[in-house]
Parts: C-alpha cells; sequence; structure tokens
C-alpha cells in the first residue's frame, strides 16, 4: 500500500507554530529524558509527514513532545500513529521491571487522563487483573538504582512540595467528595510531577520522590473508585504499587495492596482476590510494618472472609485486626503518614461490613454507631457512609422506619459531596428496603433519593 500523508501531525505542526527542525530537537530532548539516544532531525520529520510510521517508543515521544508545546495532552492518534490500532490501551495495567519503565509508563497514564482517552474512560476493570502485579511486587527485590542524571534537577523541597499538597488534596477529598477534586490532581500529576519525575535527582532525593508521588498516584486511585471509574482505578493502583517499589517502601506497597487492591475487589464482589492481596500484603511487609498497619491488612482480609460467608475465618482474623490495633502506641510517633488515619473508628467502619455482609445485624448496627462516633466531623464522606452502614443493618433488624431516617441523615451529608460511592451505599439501602415498598416512611424515603438524584 502506498503511504499516505500525515495531515494529522502536519496539522498539529502548523498549530504549534513549530519548525520541523525545531520538533525533531525537541524529540531528541523528550527521548533523552528517558534514556533513549535519538538522533532524529528535519529529514526524519519530513519523512513522517510523507507518512512514514516511526518504531518503538518513537510515537508516544513526539507525541508528547508536541504536547509540551501546545501546553495540553497530545495522544498518539492524534500525531497520525497510531497506525489503526490503539497502542497504549494495556497503559498502567502494567508492573514495569525497570524503573525507566516504570516512570514511562506512570506519565502516560497522566498524561492519558488528562486527556480523557477513551480506553481509560470505558475500561473494565477485572480483580484477577490486580493478582499479577501484587505477585511481581511479592517477589521482585529491591530497585538497585533510581537516581538520574537528565532533566530539571530535583530537590528534596520538591518532594517537601509533593508531600505538602498530597495532604491538601486528601483533606479537601475527604469534605466535598473525588468529583470536585480528582481533575486538580490529575493535572497535578501531569503538568508538575511528571517533570519530576523526568528530571534529575539524587539516590536519596529519588527514593524519596518516588515514595511522595505513590502516595499522590495512589490517591488519584482512590478519586477514579469515588467517581465511578474502577477501570481508571486499577490502572493507577498498580502503579502506585509500583512507585512504592522504586521507593523502596515495602510497607507502602502493603498498603496499595491491602487498602486499594483489596478494596477495588470488594467493590467488584471478588472474595476471593480481597483475601489473597491482603495476605500479600502481610507477607510482603512482614516484621517491617508497625501494628496499626497489620491491624488494617487483617480487616482487609477479615473483609474477603465475610464476603465468601466464611464466619470462622472472619472471627480469627477480625479478632487478630482488633489486637493489633490495641499494641499501636498513638504517642509513640513511628507511625508512617500512610496509616496514622487508621484509628479504632475506621476498624470499626471495616467490621461493620463485615456484620452486615454475613447477616449479622446487631453486630453490623454497634459497629457502625462506635465508627459515627469516633469518625470527626471532617471525615464527611465517611460518615456518610457509616451512617448508610448503619440504616443497612437497622433494615436486617426490620427497623424500618429508624432505618429510613438513619438514610436521611446519610442522604443530607452527601448532599455536600461529590462522590460516586456515596451513591452506591443509598443505591443498596434502596434495595434493601425494597420488600417495605407499600410503607409511607419507606415512600417518603423514596421521593428524598428521587430529588437528590434529580
Amino acid at each position: 500500500m502506498p503511504r499516505q500523508p500525515n495531515e494529522r501531525l502536519q496539522a498539529l505542526i502548523q498549530e504549534a507554530a513549530c519548525s520541523n527542525a525545531g520538533l525533531a530537537r525537541r524529540v531528541n530532548m523528550v527521548g533523552s529524558e528517558r534514556g533513549l539516544d535519538l538522533r532524529y532531525d528535519k529529514t526524519s520529520v519530513a519523512r513522517w509527514l510523507r507518512g512514514q510510521q516511526p518504531r518503538g517508543r518513537a510515537p508516544g515521544i513526539i507525541a508528547e513532545a508536541i504536547g509540551r508545546k501546545l501546553g495540553r495532552a497530545v495522544t498518539i492518534d492524534e500525531v497520525g500513529m497510531a497506525n489503526g490500532r490503539n497502542l497504549a490501551a494495556g497503559v498502567g495495567l502494567q508492573f514495569a521491571p525497570t524503573v525507566p519503565g516504570a516512570i514511562e509508563q506512570v506519565c502516560e497514564l497522566y498524561r492519558s487522563d488528562v486527556g480523557r482517552r477513551e480506553f481509560l474512560t470505558g475500561s473494565s476493570v477485572a480483580a484477577s487483573a490486580l493478582v499479577e502485579p501484587s505477585r511481581d511486587w511479592l517477589i521482585t527485590g529491591a530497585d538497585a538504582q533510581v537516581a538520574r542524571t537528565a532533566g530539571a534537577r530535583v530537590g528534596r523541597s520538591d518532594v517537601a512540595a509533593v508531600r505538602e499538597t498530597t495532604a491538601a488534596l486528601v483533606e479537601l477529598d475527604r469534605r466535598f467528595g473525588s468529583g470536585h477534586v480528582r481533575p486538580v490532581v490529575v493535572h497535578y500529576l501531569d503538568s508538575v510531577v511528571s517533570g519530576m519525575l523526568s528530571g534529575s535527582y539524587r539516590e536519596a532525593v529519588g527514593r524519596e520522590l518516588f515514595g511522595a508521588v505513590a502516595r499522590l498516584t495512589e490517591l488519584a486511585g482512590y478519586m477514579a473508585v469515588d467517581t465511578g471509574e474502577p477501570g481508571l482505578a486499577q490502572r493507577y493502583y498498580i502503579q502506585a504499587l509500583r512507585l512504592a517499589q522504586a521507593a523502596g517502601d515495602r510497607g507502602y506497597g502493603g498498603y496499595v495492596l491491602a487498602a486499594s487492591m483489596s478494596h477495588l475487589a470488594a467493590e467488584l464482589g471478588n472474595p476471593r482476590e480481597i483475601a489473597q492481596l491482603a495476605r500479600a500484603a502481610q507477607e510482603g511487609t512482614r516484621g517491617r510494618v508497625p501494628p496499626r498497619a497489620e491491624a488494617m491488612f487483617l480487616a482487609a482480609e477479615a473483609r474477603g472472609h465475610a464476603l465468601m460467608g466464611d464466619a470462622l475465618a472472619f472471627d480469627a482474623v477480625a479478632g487478630r485486626a482488633e489486637h493489633a490495633l490495641e499494641r499501636a502506641d498513638p504517642e509513640s510517633g513511628d507511625d508512617p503518614v500512610w496509616i496514622a488515619h487508621f484509628d479504632g473508628a475506621y476498624l470499626a467502619d471495616e467490621l461493620a461490613h463485615c456484620y452486615r455482609d454475613l447477616g449479622r445485624a446487631d453486630h453490623a448496627a454497634l459497629a457502625a454507631e462506635r465508627a459515627l462516633d469516633g469518625h470527626p466531623e471532617g471525615r464527611v464522606r465517611r460518615r456518610a457512609i457509616g451512617l448508610a452502614l448503619l440504616a443497612a443493618a437497622q433494615v436486617q433488624q426490620r427497623e424500618v422506619e429508624e432505618a429510613c431516617r438513619t438514610g436521611t441523615r446519610a442522604l443530607e451529608l452527601l448532599g455536600t459531596l461529590r462522590s460516586s460511592r456515596g451513591a452506591e451505599y443509598l443505591e443498596d439501602l434502596r434495595d434493601r428496603l425494597e420488600p417495605f415498598a407499600g410503607e409511607p416512611v419507606v415512600r417518603e424515603f423514596e421521593a428524598r433519593l428521587g430529588a437528590h438524584a434529580a
């Protein structure tokens, strides 16, 4: 077949007001940042315009080079180099074997998310796809080196900025829901954090940078769950796990498995994978995490046993989780920042889910009430979920009127949030109230739900 002129690339070059030689220089520079020795020139660009397709990673690098000049995300398809295939459909799903590969993968994920590429927004998720990266994390040794010498210099003040930004975004997310905050997170990752990862840094600073970015990447994944995009969340969680590995932080890697991937598997209704991921976290961090983290990992495993209906295994693991949290010393200051929030209220919240799934309504109600007593007012989404859990337990106890009152309180809190997760809990409560649909109090609550949805 004769080659067709690449009109898409030509249009972008004109839009960017960039010469062929200028584009070649930019492509070589981006390639250098990624450890590639590219030697393109204006003749190379002319060949691309005539329809030649460069091989390997070059199309993605060309897209990034033009995107930087334009100040926006540019896809491989936009530069006319997808060649009829979605070359990046697997972006974010691989636990990269090398640090440069991990940087390339996660930066492509950020860039694709900002560009709202269809393969991301419409992607499905399978809990089994989370198990393979967890296995890779479990058996892979530490990265020998993460330092880089190409690109802009990154120092400890830059790492501190990422940490402080993450802390601020976490608070905003808790108060207002991810629908308000996630676009800010994704743009920050793409416009600022990508440049840091592709910059130059010493070994110690690099480890700290990867640790800080792992936390923010995990947060982006959690927010994807909260905005109803589990397929996208899966990609962010896998990359957060890989970044934690590059940071040399086994503890946080375990947290990503147990707090993030395991909970995603729970939402998808895959109890076996829930327990597997939580056990992988325990195995991979044995002797390396404080009791508070142990409690969180065990609580995640207990959730899997409860969903499988294995009450005996649940009781044993839940008891170990409670004992581990009792050993945690809040005054010691030994807990890393990523687990400091996991207190008695969070554990009670986890156990309330488990008791609900096991049909132990009385225990579920008591646990939900303990969680609500412990969650401060600033944990708005968590309190709303706690109220929805309590209402579900009250339905199980056949206290329908009380359940509707509690559900109304949850609805009022969720009215201040943009949270898909919160809406899912309300939908679950609606389903549980279905057998009592003829009662006036239920009809009134249904009307409130309809007004909220509208």
